[in-house]
């Protein structure tokens, strides 16, 4: 028996001012502190290495044996502590090319440094990776698991970009690593897993959704980066064209009805509601938001996350809310017919109501409520303009070239034949992709008396469409066509962005 005191105690505090530390962790020694006296903690379990330790440095510290559960919830505090110090280290305003080599030292371990989550190179991978992310303006990261390798891939303007080969012996600890710092499960491989972490990049904090999906090869692993509210842009900042940030602000002007936005995932919608509230007092009004995940955590805002285990769906909290007395709802998405009207009913009542629709243009948004099931003309009572968005990327100042237009894209685009055109090249400015940076554009419906006259006639897209036609609405491809013109986006990327012509 060891004639060191026995502690009991999962919630001990870890102790850092101490000028050995990293050899003392190494050892398995660590310090804390129990009724303002420093002590070593050691595990009771296997003292062998710590004791070698403590002969050599002759602490005067008293020694502690500690059950294994207690040395454990230790360690994993001094782990986060110095993943954290890394991580600050790691974030200064340095070039990328660091940030490369070490993912590169990483690749080149030996797989028996990669074995376990907590090794200080897994360690190390996963805080650059995080680092390097934000430091490109990423909004996703994605781990992918394959037969003999892995992918890391980070999604940069709405592309996806590859950024490293791993592995396939290093991915499960990579994947294991994220699991620790999400709270998640380790143990768990067949069932997916949804968590959310925070990490510390100087004096930045990055909110960041966790995704953990079950492959036929291992687990794939998508990081969706969080902005905090008082980085999103205002409704000047988007980049859309003035008529519709004139049309936005109008809106924004009423107290009761509902604006819609609508468009395909990753094209900016959430920003686009958030940067809706930016404009509207806070203090003077009670806010309140559906969502599932919540985007952004906003002080004033009372937020509220969608939990279909537990029966709490769009539907049934939307319902609460308007018990809640509330000025201003935001509502995630409006995904079904009982959805549907219950929001019709709430922006009737005397509520602003701001919510998004998966369509692909303004007009397929009036079609779409109506086959919800909510009637034409209480849309003319509660619907008050309709707003489609995509987000389009920029070609790169430094590098695009000029060409001339194929008479294939010439016809598709309406554009003469023989015009100058831009194409993407890639330079080191733009990390050889050939963009730089992302705009808005978007069109938009306001709701008048004689478009409800054509929406109660008829709510299909196309006969809206014609109408249209007949008014000043300016189309997102009409304005994909100005800008392949005045050389800011290339043909590849509008057809990306895959807008029809009306």
């Amino acid at each position: 028996m060891l004639p060191f005191i026995e502690i009991n105690n999962p919630n001990l505090i870890p102790f850092t001012q101490i000028d050995d530390l990293e050899f003392a962790i190494t050892n398995g020694v660590l310090y804390t502190q129990i009724d303002g006296k420093t002590v070593l903690c050691i595990s009771k379990e296997n003292p062998d290495n710590s004791l070698n330790y403590i002969s050599h440095v002759r602490s005067e510290h008293e020694v502690v044996l500690l059950d294994t559960h207690s040395y454990e919830e230790l360690q994993a505090k001094f782990k986060d502590i110095r993943s954290t110090s890394t991580m600050q280290t790691f974030s200064s305003d340095e070039e990328t090319d660091d940030d490369q080599a070490s993912l590169d030292d990483f690749l080149q371990n030996d797989d028996n440094l990669l074995s376990s989550e907590n090794s200080a190179p897994i360690i190390q991978f996963v805080n650059t990776l995080f680092t390097k992310a934000v430091k490109q303006n990423c909004t996703d990261i994605h781990i992918e698991t394959y037969e003999k390798d892995g992918l890391v891939k980070f999604r940069v303007d709405g592309v996806l970009i590859e950024i490293a080969k791993v592995k396939k012996s290093a991915i499960q600890s990579i994947v294991n690593r994220i699991k620790v710092i999400s709270h998640l499960d380790i143990s768990e491989t067949r069932i997916p897993q949804d968590g959310r972490t925070k990490i510390t990049l100087g004096e930045k904090q990055v909110d960041i959704r966790v995704s953990i999906l079950p492959t036929y090869y291992g687990e794939k692993v998508v990081l969706r980066l969080l902005m905090k509210s008082d980085s999103i842009p205002t409704l000047e900042q988007l980049g859309f064209n003035e008529t519709v940030t004139r049309s936005m602000k109008d809106f924004l002007k009423h107290s009761y009805g509902m604006i819609l936005i609508t468009g395909p995932t990753g094209s900016g919608k959430s920003t686009t509601l958030y940067s809706f509230l930016q404009n509207i007092d806070n203090s003077a009004k009670n806010i309140v938001t559906v969502e599932d995940p919540v985007e952004y955590n906003s002080f004033g805002i009372n937020q509220v996350q969608v939990n279909d285990k537990v029966g709490l769906t769009f539907a049934k909290a939307l319902r609460s809310i308007l018990r809640q007395d509330p000025d201003v709802i935001l509502l995630g998405e409006i995904r079904d017919g009982e959805t549907a009207a219950i929001s019709v009913q709430a922006a009737m009542t005397g509520h602003l109501l701001l919510s998004t629709l998966h369509t692909n243009t303004a007009a397929a948004a009036i079609s779409r409520l109506v086959d919800m099931g909510v009637d034409s003309y209480l849309i003319g009572s509660t619907l008050l303009g309709v707003l489609a968005q995509r987000l389009v990327r920029k070609l790169c100042k430094e590098c695009k070239e000029n060409v001339i237009i194929s008479s294939e894209d010439s016809k598709f685009f309406s554009i003469p034949d023989g015009a100058s055109i831009y194409k993407a090249c890639g330079c080191k400015e733009c990390n050889n992709t050939g963009y730089k940076g992302r705009i808005a554009i978007g069109e938009i419906i306001t709701i008048d008396a004689p478009l409800l006259k054509v929406i109660k006639n008829n709510s299909d897209e196309y006969f809206i469409n014609e109408y249209l036609k007949t008014t000043d609405f300016i189309s997102m491809q009409f304005q994909l066509k100005e800008m392949i013109v005045n050389g800011e986006v290339s043909i590849e990327e509008a057809i990306r962005v895959g807008i029809k012509e009306l």
